[in-house]
């Protein structure tokens, strides 16, 4: 029917993105608010642009063309993408299809003139907005030129940054499709954007309203600056007038020219005070019907009312923690903490909330905790910030600017709450433990003991009876981590560290002599990971078939285990297989990002372990492992050694020597314990995640789950809930009602997941939403270098390696290791990295404790690193000092 090509905008709402596209739909959805002004119009369907490509059979070849070029193939992508755009263009439209959209021309009055305006399916959407991907055209007269424009905006749904954006976004082309918007033309004395909360700090109580005079364009294009109001409570707060040189205006005959503002003009507001707070009043009008923050164009017309000419959400905000009240809420990152921040997926961040010590707050796809209380109340406030500041400046810094606002209440002492460790807080006050390295001893077998056990009950355990006993063992995991005794002995390794570099500079004038006195630590899990993999490397190095065989699986890229069967084929293949399988025997529950629970681990994908080996082969030789910890001990004790000696020569010296000595046993002995219950819990994951995957084949089995993998979408509580509703003794039609359910919410999510990849979390949140950082704000650090926390002394000077994935990993000797985060599955890379930079880590951090354990220079939390240091760039990293230079 003629009818389904053309739909007036009245008709339309948020339920229609498929037949209207994102714009069309949210542009409908504002015309039904009541107040919101929104100019009449009409929209070509996406029913208009099928019947167009149905007509046109080489189209369609020319979009599985498009599909088929690799990621990476940008001639290509731009070939093909101009090659479409030349073909719809020249299509002549169907004549019910002109038909429709004169008719529709004919309901807005005679030539009047139009805005034509492209909207794409995959546009203005919660997870991806696509702003300024597709054309619009203003100031259009006539049915001829606006069928031509029509054309050209279903063309501009091929322009080749419209491609590579969706290509990004993981967007197959073939489905997307182009509506596009048909309205009577503003001519507006002022034009801009409103944004419902801040766009640069994230607050929600904060609008910005940017304006010029004329047309929009002005602004869009950057022609002029525009004037910005920054609006809170129902007042302007700050405004800044900007000279308006150029504007935007619409020619009689159709189409836009730029002009020039009159002096007496240009230094005059664009808005008053009282319209910018009108226009937020109505922003947030909008926002509360669409339930997210907004992104809105305006117009305003001669007679001085505002029309509403596009809204969508703004999709580079970080969410907010869900509350329970509507008082201020701090949160702190759990994974600046635990170095890992990127999104993990619901099973994942709920399995970290049901073993945690402490509430843990989701959002992003990221966990936080609420720090309020601590630091409402006065006898704790101090300590939070020691805490936190010794793990990371920044998030000291960030939390003392929300203080400084007046941001958080004072309240009684009592209604102080816990900050965890995870969070870098300490919990509680503990001792010193003994300095009986037994202790250490009988810990780590405690831990084995608890594992073993986990591991015997488990393996029987399926359907309800499986998550009873997982509940069961979630208890016990926070009994094992919280254990007084497991808290002291981490302390006591952390406490005598720092009493050691501040007591040594202040006695002896040296920075974190503790750095020497701690390599080669014993019962460290971590670092003996990454040299047991020298040690494997040495099996490999005297076998040139197996290293050829190693090179051909990583140039593939072959991550499963399917590799370790080929080896076996190889002279000398079997022994190298077996020292693989003994590396993962021990370490293979680990992998980057091991706290989400959904991440593969090296049992999972050996593969990822092939390049490590690969570098140590090429760049030591026999024996390096034993040599390197046998160095480090010797560097310790001959440290030792002397900081004894040269205290004793001081007044007093005999006393501090023995205090001294005793802080170096207690390090001694309990350093290397810091990174074992981290060990413990990831153990205690891979069990869980095999018993889980197992209940989730089961589901596939039954047909309730499209993809085992599939369950990662789900919390562990959903999880738990279908499980225990037993589908699999459901009839057919009850089975397939469950799997259609669960395959709409885990589409959902895994769309949701994708827009939470593309964000950066915040080290501290507050519920405005308000996304802190902090700065350093020091004064020695030289102009141009790059500013972080020296957690590893040393000054190296080498290649920068910028590596954001262990699997692409390529290091030579002297080469620096920058990333965004290590965790303990990077530690096999540092035995052969000169020095470590990274953008996030604090001083207990693992990554840096491993780089004091290896003696590497270390400088963690730069901001931004990965993206100021180009990989290949000379860099001097300065680990005493915490700063790293750019050398070329």
């Amino acid at each position: 029917m003629i009818e389904q090509y053309v739909v007036d905008l009245h008709e339309i709402d948020g339920t229609h993105i498929a037949r209207a596209g994102g714009k069309g739909a949210h542009l409908g959805g504002l015309s039904r608010i009541e107040g919101i002004s929104v100019p009449d119009g009409f929209c070509v369907t996406t029913d208009a642009f099928r019947h167009l490509v149905a007509g046109a059979p080489s189209l369609a070849g020319l979009l599985d063309r498009l599909a088929g070029l690799g990621p990476d193939d940008r001639d290509g992508v731009r070939t093909l993408s101009a090659q479409i755009r030349r073909t719809v263009e020249n299509i002549e439209l169907p004549e019910d299809l002109a038909a429709a959209v004169t008719r529709g021309l004919a309901g807005l009055g005679a030539d009047v003139p139009c805005a034509v305006r492209s909207s794409a399916t995959a546009e203005d959407l919660p997870t991806a907005s696509f702003a300024g991907q597709q054309d619009t055209y203003l100031n259009i007269v006539g049915p001829a030129e606006v069928l031509r424009h029509i054309s050209r905006c279903w063309a501009s749904l091929f322009t080749e940054r419209a491609v590579t954006y969706r290509r990004r976004n993981g967007i197959d082309d073939r489905t997307v499709h182009m509506a596009v918007v048909v309205q009577r033309m503003v001519f507006p004395r002022a034009s801009g954007i409103l944004f419902t909360a801040d766009p640069v700090s994230g607050n929600r109580e904060v609008a910005t309203v940017d304006a010029g005079f004329g047309l929009g364009e002005a602004l869009v294009s950057g022609l002029v600056n525009p004037d910005v109001f920054t609006v809170r409570d129902g007042r302007v707060v700050s405004r800044t007038i900007a000279a308006k040189l150029r504007a935007v205006r619409p020619l009689p005959g159709g189409g836009t020219e730029q002009v020039a503002v009159g002096p007496e003009e240009q230094e005059q507001p664009a808005l008053t005070d009282a319209q910018a707070v009108e226009l937020v009043r109505l922003g947030r009008r909008i926002e509360a019907h669409f339930g997210r923050p907004q992104d809105i164009e305006w117009c305003l017309d001669a007679d001085g009312g505002f029309r509403i000419v596009q809204s969508r959400p703004i999709t580079t905000l970080f969410p907010v923690p869900a509350a329970d009240d509507r008082e201020n809420h701090v949160y702190v990152s759990v994974g600046h903490g635990q170095m890992m921040t990127d999104a993990m997926k619901p099973l994942g961040h709920s399995m970290w909330q049901l073993t945690a010590l402490v509430p843990m707050h989701e959002a992003g796809g990221r966990l936080f905790v609420d720090v309020t209380a601590r630091l409402a109340a006065p006898a704790t406030r101090a300590g939070l910030l020691d805490a936190l500041g010794k793990g990371d400046p920044l998030v000291r810094d960030a939390l003392e600017t929300v203080l400084d606002r007046g941001f958080v209440p004072l309240l009684p002492d009592a209604e102080a709450g816990g900050v965890p460790a995870a969070a870098g807080g300490r919990s509680g006050a503990p001792g010193a433990a003994e300095t009986d390295p037994a202790v250490v001893g009988e810990l780590i077998e405690r831990s084995r003991a608890s594992i073993a056990a986990l591991e015997r009950e488990i393996r029987t355990k399926s359907g309800p009876e499986l998550f009873a006993c997982l509940e069961e063992a979630f208890e016990e995991h926070k009994r094992v981590v919280g254990d007084p005794l497991n808290m002291r002995a981490i302390m006591a390794g952390m406490e005598a560290t720092w009493w050691l570099n501040d007591r040594l500079q202040e006695w002896l004038g040296e920075k974190k002599a503790a750095d020497t006195l701690t390599l080669s630590a014993p019962d460290n899990i971590t670092s003996e990971m990454g040299l047991d993999l020298l040690a494997v490397a040495d099996t490999v190095r005297p076998l040139p078939e197996v290293v050829a065989f190693l090179q051909d699986v990583h140039d593939r890229g072959v991550e499963d285990g399917g590799f370790l069967d080929g080896l076996a084929e190889l002279p000398g293949g079997s022994g190298t297989r077996k020292a693989i399988e003994d590396y993962l025997a021990r370490y293979g529950m680990r992998c980057v990002g091991e706290i989400d629970i959904t991440r593969p681990r090296w049992h999972e994908r050996p593969g990822a372990l092939v390049p490590v080996i690969l570098d140590n082969v090429r760049n030591f030789g026999p024996g390096a492992a034993a040599h390197r910890f046998e160095e480090g001990r010797r560097k310790a004790h001959a440290k030792a050694q002397d900081v004894l000696a040269r205290l004793r020569a001081l007044p007093d010296g005999d006393r501090k020597a023995d205090e001294t000595k005793r802080m170096i046993d207690t390090v001694r002995a309990f350093i290397g314990y810091r990174e074992y219950p981290k060990y413990g819990i990831v153990s205690r994951y891979f069990l869980y995640k095999q018993a889980l995957l197992g209940e989730a084949a089961r589901l596939v089995q039954a047909g309730v789950l499209p993809e085992r993998d599939d369950v990662f979408y789900l919390t562990f509580q959903e999880f738990r809930d279908i499980v225990r509703g037993d589908p699999y003794r459901s009839g057919a039609a009850d089975r397939s009602a469950t799997a259609g359910r669960l395959g709409e919410l885990i589409r959902q999510r895994k769309e949701t997941f994708r827009s939470y990849e593309a964000l950066t979390p915040p080290r501290v949140l507050t519920s405005e939403g308000e996304a802190l950082t902090g700065s350093y704000r020091r004064d020695d650090v030289p102009p141009g270098a790059l500013t972080g926390l020296p957690v590893s002394t040393g000054t190296v000077e080498g290649r920068a390696r910028v590596v954001l994935d262990i699997a692409d990993a390529d290091l030579e000797a002297g080469d620096i290791l920058v990333t965004t985060f290590t965790d303990p599955s990077w530690s096999p890379l540092f035995v052969g990295a000169a020095a470590l930079v990274t953008e996030v880590g604090g001083l207990m951090t693992h990554g840096a404790v491993i780089a004091r354990e290896y003696g590497l220079p270390a400088v963690v939390g730069v901001d931004r690193a990965t993206r100021l240091i180009r990989d290949g760039q000379r860099i001097r990293v300065h680990g005493t000092d915490g700063y790293v230079e750019i050398l070329s």
